[in-house]
């Protein structure tokens, strides 16, 4: 018998560990050559680990959840050559071809320190069977009914995108018991918001519920680990607080509108978002002590002179910050453009590594979702973050008299270790008086 060891591989950026994230594989599965064995988790991103040869796994070096050395044993794998003899004149080509090394796709961006929000708990993937749903037996919705004829119960491993099963494991969702309707049965998107609308509807139409005293444990890797020991490092080290202004954006709204009806055809719709980032961005040579990270070890405030701005942005996988490089030198559509490339591959799981550190400033938005204040968790090591809630229609008192205008509120957290409460409330006034004065966006 001739077994192939199969290592975890240098993934470079001075990455000595790996968290062991999902198998794809299980012991007596058969593998082909460059099929992804398991999905592992860097400080940077997910990372699928494809196979060097063809064959059957014999040995799994790690379970999920494990944190695994570069170099430590993945996977044993009994090499196809063994299996039979090989074809006259095959040994000398085998002999001649050497088998490469691993190969890495990045499939997720993990960079993950949001703002904010209560982690969702992810379950865990597993090489062993799923666990129960969480949803009483009695409530589980249509979607879920045992495989039809045309798609055995059988089957090895659904079909469907990595952010699908992220996605899933965040909602509890078991893929095995799920019939894609993608191309080949993949399972997309779409199927997950069924399973959940269909759990919906058929828990509201109930009249009683069960009592249990049934619990759950699950526990955080991946994403969501990343997650926690981000906001945890955060509010560790961190000495937070929190001002909040109303803004009057409905010169703002207006010009954003007639921008877009004049010229969106040609250079793209302009979002809110867009002038919101201009403003921040234009505010902060006054005010450079926000653009800035610190070195809580050795003491030391490095501030920046190019704005890097962290977008927060929510993905089926979890919370990720991408980074709006040298942010003072984009124009308005240039900015709005770049923030659109950056949420969609974030979204879609392709965001490229260097798209994912080295923010020296974040802005977090719920958009319609953004309530009326909030408190963000600044994004370690970084000293401030700007929070966007949504804007709304309310009376407001102008000029003696009572008028319905665009009212947003920016709720801020600052380190006041190094950021003095008046500089902080000096800079969001700028902020709010370039949203309010719109015009001023564009004088140099």
């Amino acid at each position: 018998m001739t077994l192939q060891t199969i290592r975890i591989p240098d993934l470079g950026e001075g990455i000595a560990e790996v968290e062991l994230v999902e198998w794809r594989v299980k012991p007596g599965d058969r593998v082909a050559e460059d099929q992804t064995l398991c999905d592992v988790m860097t400080d940077k991103a997910a990372v699928e680990i494809p196979s060097s040869v063809a064959g059957h796994v014999v040995e799994l070096g790690g379970e999920v959840g494990q944190m695994m050395a570069v170099g430590s044993v993945l996977i044993r794998i009994e090499d196809d050559a063994a299996a039979s003899p090989p074809a006259p004149g095959a040994a000398a080509e085998a002999a001649a071809k050497a088998a490469p090394a691993p190969q890495v796709t990045v499939t997720a961006p993990t960079t993950t320190a949001e703002p904010g929000l209560a982690p969702i708990p992810v379950a865990p993937a597993s090489p062993h069977p799923a666990p129960p749903s969480l949803a009483p037996p009695s409530l589980a919705p249509p979607s879920l009914a045992q495989p039809s004829p045309a798609q055995p119960a059988t089957t090895s491993r659904p079909l469907a995108a990595p952010a699908v099963r992220m996605r899933a494991r965040a909602l509890g969702i078991d893929l095995a018991q799920l019939r894609g309707s993608g191309p080949d049965g993949r399972i997309v998107h779409a199927d997950l918001d069924a399973v959940r609308s269909g759990g919906s509807a058929r828990s509201s139409s109930s009249s009683t519920r069960a009592a249990t005293d049934a619990t759950h444990e699950i526990k955080l890797i991946g994403l969501r680990r990343k997650i926690a020991q981000k906001m945890q490092e955060s509010k560790r080290h961190i000495p937070h607080f929190t001002y909040v202004e109303e803004v009057d954006v409905t010169e703002m709204v207006a010009l954003r509108d007639e921008l877009n009806l004049q010229h969106g055809a040609e250079r793209g719709e302009l979002s809110p978002l867009a002038l919101i980032v201009r403003a921040v961005v234009r505010a902060v040579p006054a005010f450079p002590q926000v653009n800035g990270r610190f070195d809580d070890e050795a003491g030391v405030l490095t501030l920046h002179e190019a704005v890097h701005l962290g977008i927060a942005t929510q993905t089926d996988a979890g919370l990720i910050v991408p980074v709006l490089r040298q942010a003072q030198t984009l124009d308005l559509w240039a900015c709005a453009a770049e923030i659109a490339r950056l949420a969609a591959s974030a979204r879609a799981g392709k965001a490229a590594r260097e798209d994912l550190s080295g923010s020296t400033l974040t802005v977090t938005s719920l958009g319609k979702l953004g309530g009326i204040v909030s408190t963000p968790v600044i994004n370690h090591p970084e000293v401030a973050i700007v929070g966007i809630n949504r804007i709304v229609a309310r009376p407001v008192v102008r000029d003696d008299a009572v008028q319905v205008r665009q009212m947003m509120n920016l709720s801020s957290s600052f380190d006041h270790r190094v950021v003095d409460g008046a500089v902080a409330a000096a800079y969001i006034q700028r902020v709010r008086q370039l949203l309010e004065h719109p015009a001023m966006l564009f004088v140099e």
